[in-house]
């Protein structure tokens, strides 16, 4: 027998009688090369080879008509072919006998579970079912769901209904616990730069969150207003936050580390009438029409105001707060969630991981970041405590185990790529259990795709989570353990769970069909946690939040499935057997950098701003060693410059950094005469040439020239994933952040035995600046009278000596 391959590209808007014509036609071209054995194309064509795999075809398909024989006499039965080893990942022969139709498969077993195969088999029958009932529909409208696997999908793994204060607003589970327990402490922070601890108590907290509220009344907020926040995290931005939603109003907080133009484009867009900062902030915000309050220089008068709780109210379906995301037009969108869905994350929080008053937790995200409000309120509305630690700490992973041993912190969220730094430092780290020190029973982890599994022996539980912002931060959740891979394999990546309380994901096609258990389709999320939409945007509101079609339908016992509108995550996943869901990645241009999500089109639109910049494309790469999954991702620029005029890449990236957060920013530029195109005019991503990492450094190479240097050079060289790096490139020119600043801290202390603050390299980002401190922390670690003669002989190396080729 002879292979034929056939290639077929099936259209979803395409009739099935029309597919089975273009089938057809394939076929009967196929058949004038017969004769040409599939051996001899597989040596032609010489395809890239994987041994565990057939070349050039996975799935076969033979029709056979033997049982139709008439052989006199004799009778002719079907008799299965049991065969131990499959040429092909996926092989179905069919038998017509003349009376029926019997399919049989062959598979590699090594790919699929004879689970897998039996379900599949379930879903061919249920086409060809379809297909006789209706050979005019449209291919995307056939069915292939059993009525069984449907209603699981739908709603037996959707059956997440649970008890939630519905009529209650947030800060009023605040008071209500505050009246519990007004004594607990209620937030613990670092204070300024003598490191004092700043703790509120429950009673405290309320008393000066309610003189706010009456300041904040005073200035005419309430129900629907929107308040900008520009605080760093402490103690007195929980104040500040939770004062506004006293007074009846939404707060909207800002990264301080974010360009003047973006902070301004925020505050124009949402147009609120009051921003609460601090006053040592004042001067990098921008000028706005709203009324300014510090929360520490105007504090004197705010606390003349009664702290009692004002008279006001607000409904679950008023806005809590605002935050904004990266949008595709250049343009950022502000994600308005509402008391209800807040709610019900708090109660869903402290169900599931049994959280009470005795808890202490952390909280380390940037209050722009929604993961910050998963940090707050569910423990604030259990009487828990919650710690904010230093910037150092935070981007230490050896710093931050010992912070929350000191702290016996006993549970803590971090984002995922640190989660994973910090997991890998702590299973490295010698002497026994990892955690065994640690009051921590619960690390919670989400913001980006997991790439591990947790190391054994950890003496406390990981849970991934996952959750656009437009539901209300969390809407899937899953413990992982060690020893599972899902029956998938080691190189299996952790899947991100199931739906919370109260809310429903559904996997859908582009037909807004539901798809079978292992098929990639968008997922879809409903129920508490769907936000009310994007802040002055109805057109993309409309077009992410659509609505719920499976509403109407019912359930065994007859009940209305709850919720109206279903929010389109862009998120590509499947369903897993055991009903959780695996993420596969996004379904347009949307990617997550350090935990952020980052809109390339937004990127593109400003980076088009740049007067002599013609056509500009972004591009997402892995960056380190093989370029498989848990790689670190970079952003790429690829530049056509307009009439020709070259931009030299680091006035591309200052021109960025002006208008855009770090995080957004690109680590190479590649100029280019014309971006190359595929035949049907689309950008051909995969005819790019590789981005030179580095290149955005434009000082002129020095080697490293003394033991310390070279030390250095090859630390950065390593984290960073560069060929070569001089003394005097800048490590975040060169693609550093500051979770790569604390992977160098760490490789500094492995290979020279010197713990050097992160904050050094923030201080002194080329390998020069950073060797000097290097040296002072090694003379102060062993004879201070080696300090002075080290520092000059450091001091000869200051005037650069350029070794680069001519």
């Amino acid at each position: 027998l002879n292979v034929l391959p056939i290639r077929s590209q099936p259209e979803a808007r395409a009739t099935f009688d029309d597919y089975l014509l273009s089938v057809k036609e394939a076929l009967l071209d196929v058949q004038e090369h017969q004769l040409y054995p599939f051996g001899a194309l597989v040596k032609e064509i010489n395809p890239q080879r994987d041994p565990s795999r057939a070349p050039l075809i996975a799935v076969t398909f033979n029709l056979d008509f033997s049982g139709q024989l008439d052989m006199a006499d004799l009778e002719v039965n079907v008799v299965a072919n049991d065969t131990e080893a499959a040429p092909f990942e996926l092989s179905l022969n069919v038998v017509d006998d003349g009376q029926r139709l019997t399919a049989e498969c062959d598979y590699n077993a090594d790919l699929f579970t004879p689970s897998t195969i039996r379900r599949w088999l379930a879903y061919f029958q249920v086409l060809l079912e379809g297909i006789v009932a209706g050979p005019g529909q449209r291919l995307g409208e056939l069915p292939l769901l059993t009525e069984e696997e449907r209603r699981r999908l739908l709603y037996e793994w959707n059956e997440t209904g649970a008890e939630h204060p519905r009529q209650r607003c947030v800060f009023e589970c605040f008071e209500a616990q505050a009246e519990r327990t007004p004594d607990n402490v209620a937030v613990v922070s670092a204070g300024a730069a003598d490191d004092a601890l700043s703790r509120l108590t429950y009673r405290e907290l309320d008393r000066r969150a309610n003189q706010l509220a009456h300041y904040l009344r005073n200035l005419g907020v309430g129900p629907e207003t929107v308040v900008a926040v520009c605080a760093e995290r402490s103690a007195e931005l929980v104040v500040g936050l939770l004062g506004v939603l006293k007074a009846g109003g939404a707060y909207l907080p800002l990264d301080l580390s974010y360009p003047e133009e973006q902070l301004a484009f925020v505050l124009a867009d949402a147009d609120v009438p009051v921003l609460l900062t601090q006053e040592r902030w004042l001067a990098g915000l921008p000028e706005t029409a709203a009324q300014r309050v510090c929360l520490d220089r105007d504090w004197p008068d705010i606390a003349q105001q009664p702290d009692q709780k004002p008279d006001v109210a607000v409904e679950p379906d008023n806005l809590a707060y605002v935050i904004y995301t990266s949008g595709s037009t250049g343009r950022p969108k502000g994600v308005q969630v509402q008391h209800g869905g807040l709610v019900n994350l708090c109660a869903w929080h402290q169900r599931a991981y049994d959280v009470t008053a005795t808890d202490r937790a952390t909280q380390l995200a940037s209050p722009a970041f929604d993961a910050s409000v998963w940090e707050i309120w569910p423990y604030l509305t259990a009487g828990a405590g919650v710690y904010v630690p230093p910037d150092e700490v935070r981007l230490s992973p050896q710093q931050l185990w010992d912070w929350l041993a000191k702290h016996a912190i006993t549970i803590s969220f971090l984002p995922t790529p640190l989660a994973e730094a910090a997991l890998e430092a702590l299973e490295e780290a010698p002497g026994g259990v990892p955690g065994k020190d640690l009051a921590l029973r619960t690390l919670l982890t989400g913001g980006d795709r997991l790439h591990h599994w947790p190391g054994e022996g950890l003496e406390f539980e990981v849970v991934n989570n996952y959750g656009p912002t437009e539901n209300t931060v969390v809407a899937t959740w899953t413990p992982l353990r060690s020893d599972e891979t899902n029956g998938r394999g080691p190189e299996s990546l952790p899947p991100i769970g199931r739906p919370v309380d109260n809310v429903r994901v559904y996997v859908l096609d582009g037909e807004g069909q539901p798809v079978p258990v292992g098929v990639p389709g968008e997922l879809y999320v409903g129920g508490a946690g769907v936000a009310r939409g994007y802040l002055n945007r109805p057109g993309l509101t409309a077009e992410r939040f659509v609505p719920d079609p499976y509403t109407e339908e019912r359930g065994e016992r007859g009940e209305r499935r709850g919720g109206r509108r279903l929010y389109r995550t862009g998120d590509l996943v499947k369903w897993l057997p055991d009903g959780r869901l695996d993420f596969l990645g996004r379904a347009d241009n949307q990617v997550k950098i350090r935990g952020y999500r980052v809109e390339l089109g937004e990127i593109e639109a400003v980076l088009g701003q740049q007067p002599a910049v013609g056509k500009a494309l972004i591009v997402a790469c892995p960056v380190n060693g093989d370029g498989q999954p848990g790689d670190d991702q970079r952003l790429a620029a690829y530049v056509v410059p307009q009439d020709g005029q070259k931009v030299p890449a680091d006035e591309l990236r200052q021109f960025l950094q002006q208008r855009l957060p770090d995080h957004m920013l690109p680590s190479a530029f590649v100029s280019m005469d014309t971006l190359p195109v595929t035949p049907n005019g689309k950008v051909d991503r995969q005819a790019l040439p590789a981005p030179e990492w580095g290149a955005l450094s434009e000082a002129a190479y020095v080697a490293p020239r003394n033991s310390i240097e070279e030390a250095l050079v090859d630390i950065w060289a390593e984290v960073l994933n560069v060929q070569r790096v001089g003394v005097h490139d800048d490590f975040f020119a060169l693609g550093g952040h500051s979770l790569l600043a604390a992977q160098v801290s760490t490789r500094i202390r492995d290979v020279l035995q010197v713990d050097l603050p992160i904050r050094r390299l923030f201080e002194s980002s080329t390998v020069a600046g950073l060797a000097s401190h290097v040296v002072q922390a090694e003379a102060e670690q062993t004879d201070p009278e080696l300090l002075a003669q080290l520092m000059a002989e450091m001091a000869d190396l200051e005037t650069p000596v350029d070794v680069s080729e001519e």
